[in-house]
């Protein structure tokens, strides 16, 4: 018995700008400033490397001063329609009901709603009374690989079963209207709002790539590096700037090991699915594999086209391989990373 994945289908939301038309915002929102630190703030937007982006609320919202309660609340009624849209997306790619989904785990990091998400797919999509849920909510970036190893985890125990990961994030609703912190400036640089949907399986007959391994990897010492602070205004970003270099310093002890667990080497693998966590963690990989042929376009266009919509995103590269004529034998490795700090690992085999 494998657990296959049977389809993947993401869902944006209503308003989209590309970058260009985001700086006068800036303009009005830096008021005030220093002009060498106003250039400085622009100069990040210019070269994170994300064209376009899209967001629950217009841009006049996401810059206004309002409230948590009232950024959540458009959190809520948003994400709940975004979970709704991908969800029936990859039911319908899957050609299946929503009754014939046994297992939903709902994935974001961004926002706070209690009944979580789940709860209400299940009413909007009539899913089974007897679905089990899990709402994972505070593995930030990672969370999207990490709902996959819990569905993986769940579908071995299980076979004939099937398992849905709905990812829904809002990065824009943390926007801290007065913190002018690199961390609140290049968090608001690189994010983008999004949703996607996973469907994994394991019943016998149904197609898609086997997931061969899945494993998680924690850093120890690192908790500091990525977070969020909850402060009277909301969550507030925490990033700290030695994440791509402490990447870089654990790559070897990621990568390497899993592959040699699951009976394969690098050279094997072909289809590259990493998280874009931005422009230089993106650097950082592609030096470590300069000169092995392997490439992370798919990765670096999803940044370009969307942003990084933390949790949802590497389900997006995911989509993009999908789409493709991969030829059977071809191996996968989807990575991601996350507060903790922590890695998460799936290796695929079409």
């Amino acid at each position: 018995m494998s657990v296959k994945i049977q389809s993947v289908a993401k869902a944006l939301p209503a308003y989209t700008r590309p970058t260009s038309e985001i700086m006068p915002y800036l303009d009005l929102w830096l008021a005030g400033q220093e002009e060498r630190f106003v250039k400085k703030v622009k100069k990040i937007f210019e070269n994170a490397a994300v064209d376009q982006r899209y967001s629950i609320m217009n841009a006049e919202e996401v810059f206004n001063n309002t409230s948590f309660e009232e950024k959540n609340n458009i959190y809520i009624r948003e994400c709940t329609e975004l979970g709704k849209k991908c969800l029936q997306g990859a039911l319908e790619k899957a050609g299946l009901k929503g009754e014939e989904i046994d297992y939903i785990i709902t994935v974001s990091c961004t926002g706070f709603m209690i009944p979580s998400m789940d709860a209400y797919l299940i009413n909007a999509l009539q899913l089974r009374q007897d679905i089990v849920r899990l709402p994972v909510t505070e593995m930030g970036c990672a969370a999207g690989v990490s709902g996959m190893i819990y569905a993986y985890q769940f579908l071995k125990a299980n076979p004939g079963k099937r398992a849905a990961v709905v990812a829904v994030e809002s990065p824009t609703a943390t926007f801290q209207h007065n913190d002018y912190s690199m961390a609140n400036i290049v968090s608001a640089a690189i994010f983008g709002d999004g949703a996607a949907c996973v469907i994994l399986s394991s019943h016998e007959d149904d197609k898609g790539p086997a997931i061969v391994g899945a494993e998680m990897y924690h850093f120890y010492e690192a908790t500091h590096l990525m977070g969020f602070h909850l402060s009277n205004t909301g969550l507030q970003m925490v990033l700290d700037i030695a994440v791509p270099e402490q990447i870089a310093s654990h790559f070897s002890d990621i990568i390497y090991p899993f592959l040699e667990r699951n009976g394969t080497t690098m050279e094997a693998v072909n289809q590259l699915i990493f998280h874009p966590g931005g422009r230089k963690i993106i650097q950082t990989v592609e030096e470590i594999f300069s000169g092995s042929g392997k490439n992370i376009d798919d990765t670096k266009e999803v940044l370009r086209l969307y942003g990084n919509m933390s949790s949802a995103t590497v389900l997006y590269v995911l989509e993009r391989i999908l789409d493709k004529a991969i030829p059977p034998g071809d191996k996968g490795l989807m990575l991601s990373f996350g507060p903790g700090f922590s890695a998460q690992r799936i290796l695929l085999q079409w």
